[in-house]
């Protein structure tokens, strides 16, 4: 599996400067060069920091009457967790430019649970031209809570992905998948194990 390096830092200072860039999010089933996408994490104490740095000239943030209806339609970077790659159960975040969160429990394959609340996350979001930025923290008792991560364990079972909406010529909207591990799947589905990989806490 794929791993992620997640760096300790300072509960009181947060440096961004010292997290890996993780760029390897690519576009699987379309013939399209990678739009730029950096994932970054951090861990202190008490928490796991996570930010996007995402460029996107042609942003798609719909309207609608709940976080639900925005976010589904809208360009948003996406985390899952689970227990393990039986995804019974995983956990979703996907998170728009905006800073609107859908957050739901799921069970493999696609049952969704939409009702679920992730205790203790906390979002902020900035567009500023073409680029957003998404930057969150989660409580590491929620992580353990979840059974994402485990007693003595430094390693969280993760998918990483970014939605990149578009409007080409004919004025609709394409939708665009981008996981940061290929699932070989013949279509578009992040919802699989093959999508996960692993970021490994280290000091």
């Amino acid at each position: 599996m794929k791993r992620y390096h997640v760096r300790h830092t300072s509960a009181s200072l947060l440096d961004w400067s010292v997290a890996e860039p993780l760029s390897d999010f690519t576009f699987p089933w379309e013939p399209r060069t990678a739009v730029p996408t950096e994932f970054r994490a951090l861990w202190d104490s008490t928490h796991l920091h996570f930010r996007f740095d995402c460029f996107d000239d042609d942003l798609v943030l719909p309207d609608g009457p709940t976080a639900k209806d925005r976010v589904l339609g809208s360009d948003r970077v996406e985390i899952f967790l689970t227990t393990d790659l039986s995804l019974k159960p995983y956990y979703c975040l996907e998170m728009s430019p905006r800073g609107d969160v859908l957050a739901y429990a799921a069970n493999f394959y696609r049952e969704m649970n939409w009702d679920w609340q992730c205790d203790g996350l906390q979002l902020t979001a900035n567009i500023e031209g073409s680029r957003y930025t998404i930057t969150g923290s989660l409580p590491l008792d929620t992580l353990r809570d979840l059974k994402v991560l485990k007693p003595g364990s430094s390693e969280i079972i993760a998918g990483l992905y970014r939605a990149e909406f578009h409007h080409p010529p004919d004025g609709t909207v394409h939708s665009g998948w981008m996981p940061w591990v290929n699932p070989q799947t013949e279509r578009p589905d992040f919802h699989v194990p093959a999508s996960f990989g692993v970021l490994e806490l280290v000091r």
